[in-house]
C-alpha cells in the first residue's frame, strides 16, 4: 500500500488489479495450452509423414532422384551434389550389413536437424535415407509466432477487459463505502451538537450535585454519565475525522506546517493530571529547535495523544512513559515509549483494527472505546507516514510515527547544519 493511501482506497485498488491480472493470466494460460496441444499435434503429424516417406524412400526411392529434401546413399551411387555433409552414417551401414535390422535416428549437424533410416532392401542392397526438416521446424518456429503475437494482443485485450470488469465489478463496492463514509460524516457531524450538549448539561448537573452536597450515590451517577457523554463526543470526533481523511472532505482544515516538538510537548501536558493521578513519569525529548511537518494540526494532535493515552492506560503506577521526537533523514520520527503491560506480538496487527480493545493495562484503563489505534494509523498515512509498533507481554510497548519533514521553501537559504529543524 502506499504511503498516504487509505486502506478502503487500496482494497478497491487491489481489487481491480486482482482482476485484471487474473483475466491476463486466464488469456495467457489458454493462449499457452492451445499452443502446446497445437505444437504437439503439429510435430507429431509431420514426424509420421516425414518417416512414412523416409521408409518408402529407403525401401523403393531411386537413389539418383530422390524426392524433395530426402537424399540416398547407396553402394556404386555417386551423392547428389547438393547432399550434406557427414552423410552416409558408416556406423549405421555396418550394422545393418551385420544385423540385417533397420536402423533410425535424428541427426544435427551444421545446425540442421536430419532424420536418418538405413535398411536392407529386397535385393540385399544397404541403403540409408536422409531427410531434412528445416521446412517442417520453420513451420513451429512460424507456430509460436503467431502465437506469440496471439499471446501480446490477448494479454492486452485481458488488461483492458480486466480494467474494464474491473471498474464495473468494484463499482458497487467503492459506491457502497463512499456512501458509508457520507454517512458516518454527516450522522458524526449532526450528532455533535445534542452530544455536546448532552455533555455541558451533565457538567453543570455534577457541579451544582457537588455544591448542593446530594448523596454520594447520585453525585458517582452524574459523573459517571459526565463520563460517558465525553466518551460518546470522543467517539463522534473519531468517525468524523475518519470519515473526513478518507473523502479529503473539504471541512478538513488546510495543511500547514506543524512543529512536531511543540505539539509533542502540548499534548503531554494536556495528560499531566491523569499521568498524576497513576503516579507516571512522562519526559519529553526533543531538539531546542523546531522540528516542522505538513499537516492537519488537530489531527496530528489527535494521533499523538491516542499514542500518550494508550500508553497511560496500560502502565501501571509508577511507570515511566518517555515521548521523543528527533529528525531521521528526511523525515521526523516521535516515538512513545513505555513501560507497561506491553503486547502480545501475534496482535500487532489487529491493535490498528477498528474498535479494537487491548487487554487492560496495569493501570487499570485497559484499551478506550473508540476508533483509537485505527484512526491513529489513517492519520499517519494520510499525512504520508508511516506507523510501526514493538513490545513483548509485561516489558512495555513502542509506538513509532514518521512523517515527511515541511519542505523548504523556494530562494530559503538552508539552515545551519546544527538546526534539528526541517525548514
Amino acid at each position: 500500500m502506499r504511503p498516504s493511501e487509505h486502506p478502503e482506497r487500496a482494497a478497491v485498488r487491489r481489487a481491480r488489479l486482482r482482476i485484471a491480472v487474473i483475466a491476463g493470466a486466464i488469456i495467457t494460460l489458454l493462449v499457452i495450452g492451445v499452443g502446446g496441444i497445437a505444437d504437439a499435434m503439429m510435430t507429431r503429424a509431420q514426424n509420421e509423414q516425414v518417416w512414412r516417406e523416409l521408409r518408402y524412400g529407403a525401401a523403393l526411392g531411386d537413389p539418383t532422384s530422390p524426392p524433395v529434401c530426402t537424399w540416398l546413399f547407396a553402394p556404386g551411387v555417386t551423392p547428389l551434389p547438393n547432399a550434406p555433409r557427414g552423410f552416409p552414417v558408416r556406423a549405421d551401414l555396418d550394422r545393418v550389413r551385420r544385423t540385417g535390422t533397420a536402423v533410425e535416428r535424428t541427426v544435427r549437424r551444421d545446425d540442421k536437424v536430419y532424420l536418418v533410416r538405413t535398411q536392407e532392401r529386397a535385393d540385399g542392397q544397404v541403403v540409408q535415407a536422409v531427410f531434412d526438416l528445416r521446412f517442417q521446424l520453420a513451420d513451429r518456429a512460424h507456430l509460436w509466432f503467431a502465437l506469440a503475437v496471439a499471446e501480446a494482443v490477448g494479454l492486452l485485450a485481458a488488461v483492458l477487459t480486466g480494467a474494464v470488469l474491473g471498474r464495473l465489478a468494484v463499482a458497487p463496492l467503492a459506491d457502497a463505502l463512499a456512501r458509508q463514509r457520507r454517512f458516518v460524516t454527516d450522522a458524526s457531524h449532526e450528532l455533535r451538537t445534542p452530544v455536546t450538549q448532552v455533555h455541558t448539561r451533565a457538567q453543570l448537573l455534577a457541579r451544582q450535585a457537588a455544591a448542593e452536597e446530594l448523596p454520594a450515590a447520585h453525585r458517582a451517577g452524574l459523573d459517571r454519565l459526565v463520563g460517558s457523554a465525553g466518551r460518546l463526543g470522543d467517539v463522534l470526533d473519531d468517525l468524523l475525522l475518519s470519515a473526513s481523511l478518507t473523502a479529503g472532505s473539504a471541512r478538513l482544515p488546510q495543511r500547514r506546517p506543524v512543529d512536531l516538538v511543540a505539539l509533542a510537548r502540548s499534548v503531554a501536558a494536556a495528560e499531566t493530571d491523569r499521568a498524576r493521578d497513576g503516579r507516571l513519569t512522562v519526559t519529553v525529548d526533543g531538539p531546542p529547535q523546531p522540528l516542522f511537518v505538513t499537516g492537519i494540526e488537530s489531527a496530528l494532535r489527535r494521533a499523538v495523544g491516542e499514542l500518550l493515552a494508550n500508553a497511560i492506560s496500560h502502565t501501571p503506577q509508577g511507570g515511566r512513559i518517555r515521548v521523543s521526537v528527533a529528525r531521521v533523514g528526511r523525515e521526523a520520527e516521535l516515538t512513545v515509549e513505555d513501560t507497561g503491560s506491553g503486547l502480545d506480538p501475534a496482535e500487532t496487527d489487529r491493535l490498528f483494527e477498528r474498535f479494537h480493545r487491548g487487554g487492560s493495562g496495569g493501570g487499570g484503563g485497559g484499551g478506550r472505546y473508540g476508533l483509537g489505534l485505527a484512526l491513529l494509523r489513517e492519520v499517519v498515512t494520510g499525512h504520508g507516514g508511516t506507523v510501526a509498533v514493538t513490545g513483548r507481554t509485561g516489558r512495555g510497548a513502542r509506538f513509532t510515527i514518521r512523517l515527511p519533514c515541511h519542505p523548504p521553501r523556494p530562494g530559503r537559504p538552508p539552515a545551519p547544519p546544527v538546526t534539528a529543524g526541517c525548514r
